[in-house]
């Protein structure tokens, strides 16, 4: 009944959305394909938009709540006696509310205007926010981390722990923000490139494994 288990809560509906959305448009993918439900053009390209604004918005929703929870989890080491005053009951609902009406109106326009690049320009520059911010704060908690062991270490004459804390601390560092970079990075890579270069032949080349970074950034929900 914390702030934090809500946002945790919401992080995994999104990952589940992400998961069924997913699973549900290749059903109906292959249910047409192979002749046995028979749909109107114009009927399965509303029903595939509706999928892939519903997915769009799980991944977008996903990595909002990442970014939300270090945020709290960066309030409770910084501001540790001011933690329930700043991060109350109701804040936490406005920003669930927030990330989810905001993640549906954005993939809604993501989705109708998904040829312009203005409005990938848009996407990109959000996801690449949220990734500087999130890698931002983890660093910035992990080198308070290491200061603290330094600290305790200097208290009681032990130098062995906090090689060992900090040892500790980079791999789930490393862990953390390197599966974040392999699972999110060929969509970010794929983005810049739709961007910067559309009709390069590198980069033709290169929208074609498009279904492969979704199924990374699927790999990092679950």
């Amino acid at each position: 009944h914390s702030p934090m288990y809500f946002f945790i809560c919401c992080l995994a509906v999104s990952d589940i959305l992400v998961s069924i959305s997913n699973f549900v448009e290749t059903l109906f993918i292959l249910l047409i394909d192979n002749r046995v439900m028979i749909l109107q053009d114009e009927t399965a390209r509303h029903m595939d938009n509706v999928m892939d604004v519903l997915i769009c918005c799980s991944f977008m929703a996903s990595l909002s709540f990442l970014g939300v929870i270090a945020i709290d989890r960066y309030i409770t080491i910084f501001y540790a006696l001011r933690y329930h005053s700043i991060m109350t009951i109701q804040r936490a609902v406005v920003i669930i509310a927030a990330i989810w009406v905001i993640s549906t109106g954005a993939s809604t326009i993501f989705i109708a205007f998904d040829d312009n690049k203005t409005v990938v320009l848009c996407l990109l520059t959000y996801l690449l926010f949220m990734l500087i911010l999130i890698m931002g704060l983890y660093i910035h908690m992990f080198m308070l981390a290491r200061r603290h062991a330094r600290a305790i270490s200097r208290m009681h004459r032990k130098h062995t722990a906090p090689q060992r804390t900090s040892l500790k601390g980079a791999i789930t560092l490393s862990i953390l923000l390197g599966v974040f970079f392999v699972c999110w990075g060929p969509f970010f890579l794929h983005l810049i490139l739709f961007v910067t270069c559309p009709n390069h032949p590198f980069c033709h080349c290169y929208f074609q494994y498009f279904n492969l970074c979704v199924i990374l950034v699927i790999c990092n929900s679950v």
